[in-house]
C-alpha cells in the first residue's frame, strides 16, 4: 500500500499574492520554491547529473567516504525529517548502510513528485514507516505523529539549498529548524563553499541549457496555474556570481519592453529588465558553523571532499 500524502498546501491564492508581489518590486523577484513543480523537480535531477554541476557529485562522493561516521551520529531509533526530498536518492545511501532510522519524512513542495518517490521508498524498504509530507519547508508546518516509537529526530537537509536564503533568512532558517527537531537531536545539512569563479559560473550555465530551462519553467507554471501570459521566446536565463555578497544570482531576463497579465493584473517591463528568482550563497566552514551557533546549534562534525568544493555538518541542538 503506498504511504498517504500528508498535505499542508496554501494553495493558488497564496501563490497569486507572492507572484504579484514579488513581481511589484524593484528588483523583481520571485520565490525560488515555484521551480519545484512536477517538471521542474524533473528537470532539477537531470542538472544534478550533468558534469558541470558539481555538487551532487561531490556531496555523493563525501557520503561515500564517511558514511560509516554519518550512521554513527545519526544514532539508532530515529525519526528522520527530510528537507526538500525530491526523488530521495540520497537517503538511499544512508538506509542501505544499516542506519538506526525507523521513520522517514520525506517533505517536498511538489505533492505529485513526492507520491513518487514517497511509494518508491516505501517499496524499497517495507519495514520503515514512510510518511510524506506536502509542504513549503520554508514556513512554519506540522509533523506527523509516527505509529513507530523513536527516541530522537533528525533533520536532512542535503544539497546546497541553505545557500537559496539569504543570510538573515538562513538563520531564521535554521532555528526553526531547530525547533522541530528539538533539544539533544540533529541537523545534517549540506553546504557549498567558496571557490573558484569559473567553476560557478559553468555549473549555473551548463551548456545543454537544462539549468536556462528550470529557471525558465518557473514561467511556464505561472502560465498554467495562474493563467498568466507569458511568452517564453522573449524571456532568457542569467546567472552571474556576485563576488561581494558571495553568492550566485539567477535571473530571467526580459528581451523587449513588453506587458504581462496574470489573471487580469498587468506587469510592465522594460528592456533588458530581470526577474531574480534565486540566490545561492556560499560559505567558508568557519562562516557557516558560526551561523549555526547563533540559530541554536552546537557543531559536531564537518566532512569535506579534498578540493572543498563542498561540505555536510552535523550540527546538535543545545
Amino acid at each position: 500500500m503506498e504511504p498517504e500524502v500528508k498535505k499542508d498546501d496554501t494553495g493558488i491564492k497564496a501563490m497569486y499574492r507572492e507572484v504579484l508581489s514579488g513581481l511589484s518590486l524593484r528588483p523583481k523577484t520571485l520565490p525560488s520554491k515555484y521551480f519545484y513543480d512536477e517538471r521542474g523537480s524533473k528537470l532539477f535531477d537531470a542538472i544534478c547529473d550533468l558534469d558541470e554541476y558539481y555538487v551532487t557529485r561531490t556531496e555523493l562522493s563525501i557520503m561515500e567516504k564517511y558514511m560509516d561516521e554519518m550512521v554513527e551520529v545519526i544514532g539508532r531509533r530515529v525519526m528522520l525529517i527530510e528537507y526538500g526530498s525530491g526523488s530521495s536518492e540520497k537517503i538511499k545511501r544512508i538506509l542501505d548502510a544499516k542506519s538506526g532510522i525507523e521513520v522517514y519524512v520525506p517533505i517536498d513542495i511538489s505533492c505529485a513528485f513526492l507520491k513518487e518517490s514517497a511509494a518508491a521508498i516505501a517499496r524499497r524498504y517495507p519495514r520503515l514507516e514512510v510518511i510524506p509530507v506536502c509542504a513549503d519547508f520554508s514556513k512554519p508546518f506540522g509533523l506527523p505523529q509516527p505509529r513507530t516509537q523513536v527516541e530522537k529526530r533528525v533533520v536532512y537537509f542535503p544539497g546546497s539549498t541553505i545557500g537559496n536564503f539569504h543570510r538573515d533568512e538562513a538563520r531564521a532558517f535554521l532555528q526553526n529548524m531547530a525547533a522541530v527537531c528539538g533539544r539533544g537531536s540533529g541537523l545534517i545539512i549540506g553546504v557549498d563553499l567558496k571557490k573558484d569563479e569559473r567553476v560557478l559560473h559553468a555549473a549555473y550555465n551548463d551548456a545543454r541549457g537544462l539549468t536556462a530551462a528550470f529557471n525558465l519553467n518557473q514561467l511556464e507554471r505561472l502560465n498554467r496555474e495562474l493563467g498568466s501570459d507569458f511568452d517564453l521566446d522573449k524571456f532568457e536565463h542569467k546567472a552571474l556570481y556576485n563576488a561581494e555578497a558571495g553568492r550566485i544570482e539567477m535571473h530571467i531576463v526580459s528581451n523587449d519592453k513588453q506587458r504581462v497579465s496574470i489573471n487580469g493584473s498587468v506587469i510592465e517591463f522594460e528592456e533588458n529588465e530581470s526577474i531574480w528568482t534565486e540566490s545561492s550563497y556560499k560559505y567558508d566552514i568557519e562562516e557557516f558553523r558560526q551561523l549555526a551557533r547563533e540559530a541554536g546549534f552546537q557543531p559536531q562534525r564537518v566532512w569535506t571532499d579534498e578540493r572543498r568544493y563542498f561540505s555536510i555538518h552535523y550540527l546538535k541542538v543545545v
